[in-house]
């Protein structure tokens, strides 16, 4: 694990001073950036409602072969490092546009910190994933923090490319499955986290620390 107890005061110290989380938001694809919706600043919602089907704020136009494409804020912040020098410009992929700085909550924290203290599953690639039949089973009968897991064990299905491809626990020892970090079904990008699994000896100490968070996180 790679966060230990006496090094949680100087954690929590750094999300009370600095509680935000930085987004970067880039270019899906090649293109001309055609209109900023937004400017330095701005306050900016992302994707609402019970399934997320109200979108967030519009943020600029990017034009390919006279096709526009609105990009949308994905999170609530505030609008930084607008690169308004790229208006009209020519961009490559994954060109980074402007920043959305995000205030974290008592929840989100948690997730931060779990993120650092768990060993994490990650996208491999921008994809939709479900857990395999085998954990839903278990998770739907024992819940979170009680599910045990071992080397080889079939945990998650990707779909991508019109196939489904089974992915597999790679780690030697007694792990439990501690935090789902997605929604089956909904497309998950590439080195995002889907699965935290925390080591069975760890699980007191980790448990110390999310109720520490709790207590002391106004």
């Amino acid at each position: 694990m790679k966060i230990n107890y006496q090094n949680l005061d100087l954690i929590l110290q750094k999300f009370k001073t600095n509680p935000y989380k930085v987004y970067s938001v880039l270019t899906p694809h090649t293109g001309y950036i055609k209109e900023f919706k937004v400017k330095e600043g701005d306050v900016v919602k992302g994707p609402s409602g019970k399934w997320l089907e109200k979108p967030g704020t519009p943020l600029f136009i990017l034009e390919r072969e006279k096709n526009q494409k609105l990009i949308r804020a994905k999170t609530n912040g505030i609008v930084q490092k607008l690169r308004t020098d790229l208006l009209n410009k020519f961009v490559e992929a994954e060109e980074i546009v402007l920043e959305i700085k995000h205030p974290l909550s008592k929840e989100e924290i948690i997730s931060e910190i779990l993120l650092s203290a768990l060993y994490i599953i990650r996208a491999p690639e921008t994809a939709r994933y479900i857990l395999s039949p085998s954990l839903t089973s278990k998770l739907e009968k024992q819940g979170l923090g009680k599910v045990k897991v071992k080397k080889g064990e079939e945990i998650l299905i990707m779909a991508f490319m019109k196939r489904e491809t089974p992915i597999y626990f790679p780690e030697e020892g007694e792990f439990i499955v501690y935090h789902i970090y997605f929604t089956p079904f909904q497309l998950v990008e590439r080195d995002q986290p889907l699965i935290g699994f925390c080591l069975e000896e760890n699980l007191p100490y980790l448990q110390k620390i999310i109720e520490r968070i709790k207590e002391e996180w106004v």
